[in-house]
């Protein structure tokens, strides 16, 4: 019996010790405001990654009632809106600093997959269809940040993880996203980095204010008190 009850209280302040730890609930409404800011351009493995990397231009979207930046783009047939929320942004954006830094200091590992995850994993959220008559599938997936290198040159990448979504309105089939891995120069990188800035997209977002500058002349021949 001594045994059961040390082996509770060792489960107890197990538990006790993980009510801290929040992980990180997104979701974003596909029908909320979104406000276009312009499109980066990426670089995909081209088919069965033969031949190497190909670009493609992806829309950037903020949705402010979510604070959420979504990448619109074309994938295997597959329309893909991959959005990030703010600490995933945050994320990137000190990946990318600490990235320049080893570049810089020519620092950078060859180790191949090893590279993947160096500057963290967050949560990304993610819608992909084929066609708009087929099923919308939506999930959560991890984002790894890091870099790799490709034919000795060296890209900063986002490794954009599969997620799953069960339909309950037709099949109750299980659908798996495909995973996606990004490569970006840092020229490239730099542009994605400075729409991902909160600063930028808070102003964006911001209602306009009244102008003034077409209100018509004061009248010279009164005064105004």
């Amino acid at each position: 019996m001594r045994y059961i009850y040390i082996l509770s209280a060792i489960l107890i302040l197990s538990s006790c010790g993980s009510i801290g730890i929040k992980k990180e609930v997104f979701s974003v409404d596909l029908n909320s405001r979104q406000i276009p800011i312009g499109t980066v351009e990426i670089q995909l493995n081209k088919f069965l990654s033969i031949g190497g990397l190909k670009k493609i231009d992806a829309e950037v979207i903020y949705f402010p009632n979510e604070n959420a930046v979504c990448l619109k783009y074309r994938h295997e047939f597959n329309t893909v809106h991959f959005f990030w929320s703010y600490v995933g942004r945050q994320a990137l954006i000190d990946g990318l600093k600490r990235y320049n830094e080893s570049y810089d200091a020519r620092s950078l590992s060859t180790r191949g997959k090893k590279t993947i995850k160096e500057y963290g994993t967050v949560l990304g959220y993610i819608y992909w269809q084929m066609a708009s008559f087929t099923i919308l599938s939506r999930g959560n997936a991890d984002v790894n940040i890091g870099y790799q290198f490709k034919n000795r040159s060296p890209y900063f990448t986002i490794l954009q993880g599969k997620a799953e979504y069960r339909s309950r309105d037709v099949d109750e089939s299980t659908r798996t996203s495909a995973s996606v891995t990004m490569y970006f120069t840092r020229a490239q990188a730099k542009e994605l980095a400075a729409l991902f800035d909160q600063e930028l997209l808070t102003s964006i977002a911001a209602p306009p204010t009244t102008r003034i500058d077409n209100l018509p002349p004061p009248d010279a021949n009164r005064d105004y008190y």
